[in-house]
């Protein structure tokens, strides 16, 4: 089976440079949508026909197995097929999709090619409260399909048909060849149709086959940054569903927004306004309190997740506590019972089982180990304007409120730095660090007051 994905117009309604089919659903352009759907298919030939925009369509999706098609001037459905044929295998079918229709699902579609076998014309139709605007399926007497008319160009009484063309159909590659080549396009928008082809297989004596989906959402396009925004729901929605019948709870399904994927073990609960983003892992246990996004990420069984917490690509152990407000940036990674507390940020730094950063610092660039508490207002200052260096911290060391610890450096296990303390040198195991101060009191000293206008 050949694949050809038509991805080649402007889309002049979206208002935006950015071509139609780049335009994001879920985190991803609606054309990836599109191409991953077309790989469970396992094509033999997979062409997407661009035009507008095209070398950023090819740089966002380009990839070994997509080949691409150019069809300089959009002169409709069946001249953007045409610009695909030399790419082709004859000797299989052809499933024609679209890169502005990106959720559609693979058992759809296999419905559709199951229906049509490798001699039938295929058509995946559905049936519509309201068709305004859509291509009408008319059949005769019996059933069988007898051409599908556009809106501009059909009857009254065409035009009160429910059923509609939804633009995917699948043909024997070796006749749509021929049947493209004589369409006509004296039609009210002066292009080649790809539904014209319909006519061409019945007069052929081809027997033309339908398929409807389990969901009309599976066929609705994009053509508006209001179509964007309505898809965009119903696919968070179906996420939340899944979510939701795989055993994880949700607070609101209507407040999740998941970007990519989300795995979730046992008894994993989320709460509202939560954003997932790229690939997490959520084990068994874990709870997400509310207005969290989280990317690229692994969060260990038992680990709670406090409100308004970022983490990107960040790992943790088992039973961590994370947050409120806190931040794991990419590299970070907690050991078993860590905790990181509000407005601290951990960044490509490791830190041991049961360590504790529970307020206002910054940890980068560093290995600390077990059981070591770091206090607030802790920052590790590890960029010399030119290169990063490493702190290193060993097991049960006590760090107090205010200490500024200056890589390379290591802190032998067992150290205590007072507060306030810059460390700048090695520490030996077991010692005490400070910096020499002397605190001065003076009497009498009169505060002054604020002067009256």
């Amino acid at each position: 089976m050949n694949i050809v994905i038509l991805a080649a117009g402007m889309g002049k309604r979206m208002r935006s440079a950015l071509p139609k089919v780049l335009h994001p659903l879920a985190g991803r352009p609606l054309l990836a949508h599109v191409i991953d759907t077309a790989r469970t298919l396992s094509p033999t030939r997979l062409v997407v026909v661009v035009g507008h925009g095209a070398e950023k369509v090819r740089d966002a999706v380009g990839a070994p197995d997509v080949q691409f098609a150019v069809q300089d001037k959009q002169l409709g459905t069946g001249h953007a097929v045409q610009q695909a044929l030399p790419l082709l295998d004859p000797s299989v079918p052809t499933l024609v999709l679209y890169g502005d229709v990106p959720l559609t699902r693979a058992s759809t579609l296999k419905r559709l090619l199951d229906a049509a076998g490798t001699e039938r014309y295929g058509v995946l139709t559905v049936t519509v409260d309201d068709p305004t605007g859509y291509g009408r399926i008319v059949r005769d007497a019996n059933g069988a399909v007898r051409k599908i008319v556009e809106q501009k160009d059909a009857s009254d009484e065409e035009r009160r048909i429910a059923e509609i063309n939804t633009g995917i159909v699948v043909s024997p590659t070796r006749t749509l060849e021929a049947w493209l080549a004589s369409l006509k396009n004296d039609n009210a928008q002066g292009e080649f149709y790809l539904t014209d082809v319909v006519e061409r297989a019945i007069e052929a004596g081809v027997e033309v086959v339908t398929a409807q989906p389990d969901a009309e959402w599976e066929t609705l396009g994009v053509n508006s940054k209001v179509q964007l925004a309505e898809l965009e729901r119903v696919h968070q929605r179906n996420v939340a569903y899944a979510l939701l019948d795989a055993g994880v709870t949700l607070a609101d399904p209507a407040r999740i927004d998941v970007r990519g994927t989300l795995e979730c073990g046992a008894d994993v609960s989320i709460d509202v306004n939560c954003v997932f983003e790229g690939r997490v892992t959520l084990a068994d246990n874990v709870s997400i309190g509310p207005n969290c996004v989280i990317r690229d990420a692994s969060i260990g069984a038992g680990t709670r997740v406090d409100a308004y917490t970022h983490i990107e690509g960040g790992t943790t152990g088992a039973k961590v506590v994370l947050g409120p407000y806190a931040r794991l940036r990419p590299g970070a990674v907690l050991g078993d019972e860590a905790h990181v507390g509000n407005f601290v940020e951990v960044k490509n730094a490791v830190m041991g089982h049961g360590a504790k950063a529970n307020h206002l610092s910054y940890i980068g660039d560093s290995d600390i180990g077990a059981r070591v508490n770091v206090g607030a207002g802790t920052i590790t200052c590890n960029y010399d304007g030119a290169n990063k260096h490493r702190t290193v911290i060993e097991d049960d060391v006590f760090i107090g409120s205010d200490t500024q610890l200056v890589a390379p450096v290591r802190v032998a296990r067992g150290v205590t730095i007072a507060a306030g303390t810059t460390v700048w040198k090695d520490v030996g195991e077991g010692e005490l660090v400070l910096n020499e101060k002397r605190q001065v009191s003076k009497t009498g000293y009169v505060r002054p007051t604020k002067k009256k206008v």
